[in-house]
């Protein structure tokens, strides 16, 4: 096999071009997939190993006896290397599989209900009513039970009053999800109307004019406790 491998050209594997290249590798029996580099340092690992196949069995044979223990000794760190290389490959898998089972069974804990009055908030934003018109709704329901405050809004007569309705009914669901809190545990503390954003529209009139139009939004809080219902 030695006798059909061409020696390296004077200006080395890099002189030669890449069809060459691989000429020289498939006449050798070696793959020739790959760019240029790849391909030189195929063909020069090669010659290497020419190179080296000659002398090992006589630098076998004019070995002294002492070497022979540190010949059995070299696998068993190179075994130790192979098995921690082995189980470096297998904890990505493990934490993998295992990070899967804890998001499928994972359960949703609840915040432990502190000590004293909790206050727990709603807020809506943008509502398209005007801040004035809310304001008349919540000074209705501030301070009363929650219950009371419900009662309140069912019945009162502007529009504003389902959309307030949701946010009270909105901010007992969050003391139910985060405390375990019912409705009659609960007071409406603080209920506030900020003015949101005004969008500007334009009506046509007469002579070719245009009337502005200000349509306003809202920005609608309700903060429930349970200070003063026994608890």
């Amino acid at each position: 096999m030695a006798d059909k491998v061409n020696p390296a050209p004077e200006g080395g594997w890099e002189s030669l071009k890449v069809d060459e290249l691989k000429a020289e590798l498939e006449a050798r029996g070696l793959p020739k997939s790959g760019n240029k580099a790849e391909l030189i340092a195929r063909l020069a690992d090669d010659d290497v190993a020419q190179a080296g196949t000659a002398p090992a069995p006589a630098a076998e044979k004019e070995a002294a006896p002492e070497d022979a223990p540190q010949a059995t000794e070299t696998p068993e760190p190179d075994s130790e290397e192979v098995a921690e290389e082995e189980a470096a490959e297998d904890e990505p898998k493990q934490r993998r599989r295992g990070s899967a089972e804890t998001t499928t069974t994972r359960k949703r804990e609840r915040a432990p209900r502190p000590e004293g009055d909790l206050i727990v908030r709603a807020r809506a934003r943008y509502v398209r009513t005007a801040p004035r018109k809310a304001r008349l709704v919540m000074d209705h329901i501030r301070g009363k039970r929650v219950e009371q405050a419900q009662a309140i809004l069912e019945h009162a007569p502007r529009a504003v009053s389902t959309d307030i309705l949701k946010l009270l009914n909105s901010a007992i669901a969050n003391a139910e999800s985060a405390y375990e809190l019912g409705a009659d545990e609960l007071t409406v503390s603080r209920a506030y109307v900020d003015e949101g954003p005004t969008i500007k529209r334009y009506r046509p009139r007469a002579l070719g004019r245009a009337t502005k139009i200000a349509k306003r939004t809202s920005h609608m809080t309700i903060e429930l406790t349970t200070e003063g219902n026994g608890r």
